[in-house]
């Protein structure tokens, strides 16, 4: 498992706090994923109280802020600044939207908050686009570990560009990279990593779920089975068929 920020995970599966029935459906669901990593806006805690907070810190995984809801690179920069006094970590994930339809990230934004944020000691995990020129420029700026959607947030539409991850992922071979957004199948997660990404990040499709724990399971077991794919090579695939079976041996009449 690939490190984020000198921290190794247990688990490849990211999970969110937001739109579940009830704290006590959230934590079941977290139980039952094997997530190592749980995301918390700091909005969300704000709502939540104390007894949230200790929810969260009860599951034992590790938490990453988000600045989720900003769309300005001000914002995002004081949130993250209140968040680290909140959570205790330097962990960010960060968040600047920029279309208010489609909550696609502000990469003029995110750019600079990133830089800001990285100077003043954070370790910032940013939501992108799989754009190449960006993912450089904030590597550039300090972020170590990248963020690109798979689709619009809460679309569950899975990997809209296919070919836009693939190349950024072979891009930046030694960036531990997180696919974060529109996942909506546990298939998803899995194809995510088997092109190579190194953890998964979703909400909605856990917590919307009719069994939330159920569906949480599934992704979490989808995760692992598509890290394992990755692992140990698969094959790629061909244009003709290709028999399992040897012709040696096979009786010529």
């Amino acid at each position: 498992m690939r490190e984020f920020y000198g921290v190794t995970l247990d688990s490849p599966l990211m999970l969110g706090t937001a739109q579940y029935p009830s704290p006590a459906v959230m934590e079941a669901a977290f139980r039952a994923s094997g997530a190592a990593v749980v995301t918390v806006s700091l909005r969300r805690e704000t709502g939540g109280g104390q007894a949230f907070w200790q929810i969260i810190k009860g599951l034992g995984v590790h938490v990453l802020p988000n600045t989720a809801g900003c769309y300005s690179a001000r914002e995002a920069i004081t949130t993250a600044r209140m968040a680290r006094e909140v959570f205790e970590t330097n962990w960010i994930k960060l968040e600047v939207i920029g279309h208010a339809d489609t909550l696609q990230p502000d990469p003029f934004g995110t750019l600079e908050a990133a830089e800001t944020l990285s100077s003043e000691g954070f370790e910032v995990f940013p939501y992108m686009t799989e754009d190449q020129v960006l993912a450089q420029r904030l590597v550039d700026a300090g972020c170590r570990v990248l963020m690109p959607w798979g689709a619009p947030i809460g679309s569950g539409l899975g990997l809209n560009n296919r070919y836009g991850l693939r190349t950024l992922r072979a891009a930046f071979p030694d960036i531990p990279m997180v696919v974060d957004a529109g996942l909506g199948l546990p298939s998803h997660a899995g194809d995510a990593m088997e092109m190579g990404f190194d953890a998964v990040l979703l909400n909605t499709a856990v917590a919307q779920a009719d069994d939330p724990a159920l569906m949480a399971q599934a992704f979490g077991m989808a995760a692992r089975a598509g890290q394992m794919a990755h692992r140990a090579g698969p094959m790629a695939p061909r244009d003709m068929a290709v028999p399992s079976t040897p012709v040696i041996g096979k009786a010529w009449l």
